[in-house]
Parts: C-alpha cells; structure tokens; sequence
C-alpha cells in the first residue's frame, strides 16, 4: 500500500474533493472507509487553536509542540476513519464526512476523531477521498490500513491517535 493519492486510488479510493468545496450529495451513503489527503503543495501551519467544536466540555485544541509530534513527514495521507451503519443503520459514508466537516466548522460532535486536521491552517485545502465497503468488513480494513502505514512511516497518520484494532477477525 502506498499512502499517496495514486495509491489510494489504486486501492480503490474516489473523490478526493476539497474540504471547502465539498459537495455532500456527491458522496455516496453507504458504508466505507475515508481519508483526508493534504495536496502536493500542502505547506503544514498549526493554528493556535482549532476551530473545531467543544466536544463533552473539552478543547479539542492541541499545543503547537503537541501537534508537532504527531506530524508525519512526507505522509500526505493525514486520516484514516471509518464510517460504519450506525445503530439504527442510517449513518455511511456521506452523513461521516458531514459530521466531520461540520465538527471542524465549530458544531458540537458525537465524537472527536480526526480532530488535529482543524487546527492545521488551510485546512480547507485538504481532500477528502473514500471508498466503499460492506459494514462487515470496515473493521478489518481500517486495522489494515492503519497498521500498512505504521509499517511504512512508523507512526499513525498525523489526525489517528489511537490504532485501529480487528474486532472479531473482521
């Protein structure tokens, strides 16, 4: 696995559209997983503070020095996340992405994932890209993902804090 843009869409990743200009509707419903990709010129800024939402009365805000030490060199793939049914099987791929550009516009999240994107400045420059995958199978292949990129820069990407672990030999 590659974690460029040519490597994902090798693994069968679509999109790639702007953050600020996400059409929403354009993002199909079902479940899948989603990466936030910087572009080739990205030049990597941190904002004093995110301008991500207040999640359970916390801050989601990060030092400068902090976000530092989660910063990936060479790594254009910044996220990787999942977007499974949901309890009531209505979540998926396009109601995720809302939530997460949502959450970076200063609403009020379910959950904080990926939140250091939205102390990067020109955040709104990053891609979004994803691909879908049957809700049996997000698990495994978030894991997947996830262990392929420490195995190639020896950390997380620089938004995933905790690794995702196979729940079930899915």
């Amino acid at each position: 696995m590659h974690f460029t843009r040519k490597g994902l869409k090798a693994e069968g990743f679509a999109g790639f559209r702007p953050l600020q200009s996400l059409e929403i509707m354009r993002i199909p419903q079902g479940t899948g997983l989603f990466a936030v990709v910087a572009p080739d010129d990205f030049r990597v800024r941190f904002l004093p503070k995110s301008t991500a939402g207040i999640f359970k009365k916390k801050d989601p805000s990060l030092t400068s020095a902090a976000l530092a030490a989660e910063w990936v060199d060479a790594a254009p793939v910044l996220y990787v996340g999942k977007a499974g049914p949901g309890s009531k099987g209505n979540r998926g791929l396009r109601r995720q992405i809302q939530e997460f550009v949502d959450f970076g516009q200063g609403k009020p999240p379910g959950h904080w994932d990926g939140r250091l994107i939205w102390q990067l400045a020109d955040a709104g420059s990053l891609a979004v890209a994803w691909k879908e995958l049957p809700a049996e199978q997000l698990n495994g292949a978030e894991a997947a993902y996830h262990a392929a990129f420490v195995t190639e820069f020896g950390r997380l990407p620089f938004a995933n804090l905790v690794q995702a672990r196979s729940k079930g030999g899915a």
